[in-house]
């Protein structure tokens, strides 16, 4: 009998262990990981140089309150806004990040409403989730927050009807991950950053599963050419410690002043040291690099598919996060456990889209052999 809450539809394997791009469960299986904990572990397991940051400070002070100061916070504050003139605001997870950004938007415009998208996946808070275009994950929860509306994707008109005087803010993902690995379609964003600057709403780009060189560029909206107002972050800032993080434009700076909004463990000096190791490590112009030609490589192995494999509608995204659009959920379904026989793990988005999203840090050759696996099981007949 569990002692746990059911609200997770659990797999049965316990993973115990892991070391660069594998994992082990209690019998000792191993794995190749292709989901990275949801785009956690960008660095994989065990990285040295995040064990070393964690095993530094584990022996330092772990939670000093942010009453005082935080030269951690700061460096770490730097090294994200990369010489842009923002600020930064650390919490727990993604999901409090959004919060923040919610509560910014508002209180700096003095507008009540959020424009969101179909799809679109920002949290399980109530904020958060009332931002979050999926009514099935809102069942049960009303009433939600007010002020959201929900708009369809990478389309330009329903926007500009419902882009009026009391929306502060238009938010939304780069690339839907949850919605089933959509990417946004460049001129349609281009247009939603003018359409929000002409109408004095703000900007948030949600980077909670694409930054950190997901897509082979820190942050995924950099290969748009636009510039949000407010960025949030978390999954892969710390490769597993909790932490998020929000930042925004420093002339949003005095709508968050002292005792505005806060966090008791946000910004702890533990998850401080780890998030600075990883942001210096994925931050190196040959890293990035990297994960572009480990993408392209993904990408042009798995296309074939589509020819060979009736079972594969479309396959998309942009550096080692990619969705296989496949047929029926059934089939989705039949093809993770498939691929868990094989020891490959990998998750669902959407539907029916197999998601891949292994360690930013894998090898070519196990790139490969991923590949190797994926063709197999899903060439089956």
């Amino acid at each position: 009998m569990s002692h746990l809450f059911p609200n997770y539809a659990r797999d049965s394997i316990d993973l115990v262990d892991g070391s660069g791009s594998y994992v082990y469960d209690q019998q000792g299986n191993r794995y190749l990981d292709f989901m990275s904990g949801i785009a956690v572990s960008n660095l994989g397991h065990k990285h040295p140089v995040v064990t070393k940051a964690l095993a530094d400070q584990a022996d330092k002070i772990w939670h000093s309150s942010n009453l005082y100061s935080s030269n951690l916070q700061e460096s770490l504050a730097e090294k994200l806004t990369a010489e842009k003139d923002y600020l930064a605001f650390f919490c727990n997870s993604g999901t409090e990040a959004n919060e923040a950004a919610i509560k910014l938007a508002r209180k700096a415009t003095g507008r009540p409403n959020i424009l969101s998208f179909e799809q679109s996946f920002h949290g399980r808070t109530y904020g958060a989730l009332s931002a979050t275009g999926q009514p099935a994950l809102q069942e049960g929860f009303f009433p939600i927050v007010e002020g959201f509306n929900y708009l369809p994707y990478n389309q330009l008109e329903p926007l500009k009807e419902h882009l009026n005087e009391n929306v502060a803010a238009v938010m939304l993902e780069v690339i839907q991950g949850e919605g089933g690995i959509v990417p946004a379609e460049e001129k349609w964003l281009q247009a939603v950053e003018r359409l929000c600057k002409e109408n004095g709403s703000l900007l948030i780009i949600d980077e909670i599963q694409t930054g950190l060189g997901r897509t082979g560029t820190f942050f995924a909206f950099e290969q748009y050419q636009i510039e949000p107002d407010i960025i949030t972050i978390a999954k892969a800032l710390a490769n597993g410690i909790p932490v998020g993080a929000m930042l925004g434009k420093a002339t949003l700076g005095t709508a968050f002043g002292p005792g505005s909004h806060g966090t008791t463990f946000g910004g702890n000096n533990l998850a401080m040291n780890v998030a600075n190791a990883v942001v210096s490590e994925i931050g190196q112009p040959n890293f990035l690099n990297s994960v572009v030609e480990k993408g392209n490589f993904l990408m042009e192995a798995l296309c074939s598919m589509k020819e060979h494999s009736s079972k594969v509608l479309d396959i998309r995204g942009k550096g080692l996060m990619v969705g296989i659009e496949l047929d029926t959920p059934e089939t989705l379904q039949w093809a993770i456990q498939e691929l868990k026989k094989q020891n490959l793990l990998a998750i669902k988005a959407g539907k029916n889209v197999l998601r891949l999203l292994p360690p930013l840090t894998i090898s070519q050759e196990e790139l490969a052999d991923g590949i190797t696996i994926i063709h197999s099981v899903l060439n089956q007949s």
